[in-house]
C-alpha cells in the first residue's frame, strides 16, 4: 500500500527539517569560528599574556639548533591539539545536533497534532452530518485563531444549508399542495358527472369547462416553477437587453399605468426580463385599491439600471415584507390566493439574483409597495439603442 504523508507527517517534516538545518548552519558557524580563533602562540619571549614554549632550565630562551628543533616539536603537537580540538567539537556537536533532531520529529509530532486537532474536530462532524441533522454545530471555543476562523466559517455553512433545505423542503409540500388541489377538484368535478344517470350535454359540457380551467390553472403553476428553477439556475449566456423596450411592451396592454420610461440597457436574458417585469405590473394592478395608480419608472446612471414599480395598495407593515419573497405566500393569512400563485415576487426575486442585481421592496408611505430592481447596466445595449433611434428618425 503506498504511503501518503499527512499533513500531520509533513508539518512534523519541515519543524524537523528546519531544526536540522538552523542546527547544520549553526554547527558550521561554530565550527570556522573556532579554526579561526584558536590562540596564538609565540615561541620566544613575550608579553605575559602571550603563551611562550622553547625555553631552557633558567627560563631563558632556547637559540640556534636547539630552538629550531623546539619550534618544530611545538609546531606539530599545537597541529595536532587543534586538530584534535576540532576533531571532538565536529563529533559531539553532530552527535547533539543528531540528538536533538530525533527530539524535534516527536515535539514536532505532537505539537503539529495540538495545531491540527481542530480540523480532525471539523473533519469528524462532517463526516457524520447528514441533510437530516443540520441545525448540529461545531461551536468551537479557545483563542480566536485561523482554525476557530475556519470552524465558525463552517457552522455558518451548516446554517446556511440548514435554510435552503427547509426552504426547499417547505416549497416542495407547498407545490406538491398546489399541484394537489385542481387535480381533486378535476377528479370531484368528473365523479359526479359520471355518477349523475341524467347528465345532460350542457351539463357535460359545463363540467369539460369547469376540467379544462382546472387543467389551465396546473399549466400555469407548472410554467410558473420552472421559470423559477431557470431563474435559480443562472444564465448561460447575456445578451443586450433593453429593459425600456420590455417594460413598454408589458404595460400597453394596461392604460391606468403611469409610466416614465428613460434609456435602461441591461445585459441578461429577454424573455426572463419580461417575466420580471411582467410579475411586477401584475402585482401593483391586482394589489391595488380602487381607483388607486401605478407608476413604472426605467432609467440607467452611473453603471447601474433601476426599474421601479410603485402601487397604492393596502398597508403593509413594514415587518412583513420579507414573507412577499417565500414561495406561496401571502399577507392575508392564506398561502396563496385564488387570484394568483403566490410566485410572483419569488420569480422576481430568482430573476434579479440570476442578472447579478438588487431587489428592495418597501412598503408606501400611504400604503401599497415600492419594488425597486437594481441591474448592472450595459453600454452597448444604449449605443445599439441610440443608433436604431437615429436610423428610424432618418428614415
Amino acid at each position: 500500500m503506498r504511503f501518503t504523508p499527512t499533513v500531520r507527517w509533513r508539518l512534523t517534516a519541515v519543524y524537523s527539517g528546519l531544526f536540522l538545518l538552523s542546527g547544520a548552519g549553526l554547527l558550521l558557524i561554530t565550527y570556522l569560528l573556532v579554526a579561526g580563533g584558536f590562540p596564538v602562540v609565540k615561541l620566544r619571549a613575550g608579553p605575559a599574556d602571550v603563551i611562550e614554549v622553547c625555553t631552557l632550565s633558567g627560563e631563558t630562551t632556547a637559540t640556534g639548533t636547539d630552538f629550531d628543533a623546539c619550534a618544530a616539536q611545538a609546531q606539530r603537537l599545537i597541529a595536532a591539539q587543534q586538530d584534535e580540538t576540532l576533531r571532538l567539537l565536529l563529533f559531539r556537536s553532530g552527535a547533539a545536533l543528531a540528538i536533538m533532531t530525533v527530539v524535534s520529529v516527536g515535539l514536532g509530532w505532537f505539537f503539529a497534532g495540538r495545531a491540527l486537532r481542530p480540523l480532525r474536530v471539523i473533519t469528524a462532524a462532517a463526516r457524520h452530518i447528514s441533510a437530516s441533522d443540520l441545525h448540529q454545530r461545531l461551536a468551537m471555543t479557545g483563542r480566536r485563531d485561523e482554525l476557530r476562523e475556519l470552524g465558525d466559517t463552517f457552522d455558518g455553512l451548516l446554517a446556511r444549508l440548514d435554510d435552503a433545505f427547509t426552504a426547499q423542503r417547505q416549497f416542495v409540500a407547498n407545490a406538491s399542495h398546489e399541484l394537489r388541489t385542481p387535480l381533486a377538484r378535476q377528479r370531484t368535478v368528473l365523479e359526479v358527472a359520471l355518477a349523475d344517470p341524467d347528465a345532460t350535454v350542457a351539463g357535460l359540457r359545463t363540467v369539460c369547462g369547469r376540467v379544462l380551467a382546472a387543467g389551465e390553472q396546473q399549466e400555469r403553476l407548472i410554467e410558473a416553477l420552472l421559470t423559477l428553477a431557470r431563474s435559480e439556475r443562472g444564465l448561460d449566456r447575456r445578451d443586450p437587453v433593453d429593459l425600456r423596450a420590455v417594460t413598454a411592451s408589458v404595460v400597453s396592454s394596461h392604460k391606468e399605468i403611469r409610466t416614465y420610461l428613460s434609456p435602461a440597457p441591461i445585459l441578461g436574458d429577454a424573455r426572463l426580463a419580461e417575466r420580471m417585469v411582467a410579475n411586477l405590473v401584475d402585482n401593483a394592478v391586482r394589489h391595488n385599491i380602487p381607483d388607486g395608480t401605478v407608476e413604472v419608472t426605467t432609467e440607467s446612471e452611473a453603471g447601474t439600471t433601476t426599474l421601479t414599480v410603485t402601487n397604492t395598495g393596502p398597508v403593509i407593515p413594514p415587518g412583513e415584507v420579507d414573507r412577499l419573497l417565500q414561495p406561496f405566500t401571502r399577507l392575508t393569512g392564506e398561502r396563496t390566493a385564488r387570484d394568483g400563485l403566490g410566485l410572483g415576487l419569488p420569480i422576481v426575486a430568482a430573476i434579479v439574483t440570476a442578472h447579478g442585481g438588487d431587489l428592495d421592496v418597501r412598503p408606501g408611505r400611504s400604503g401599497g409597495l415600492v419594488v425597486t430592481v437594481r441591474l448592472p447596466a450595459s453600454h452597448g445595449v444604449r449605443s445599439q439603442v441610440a443608433r436604431r433611434q437615429r436610423y428610424s428618425s432618418g428614415l
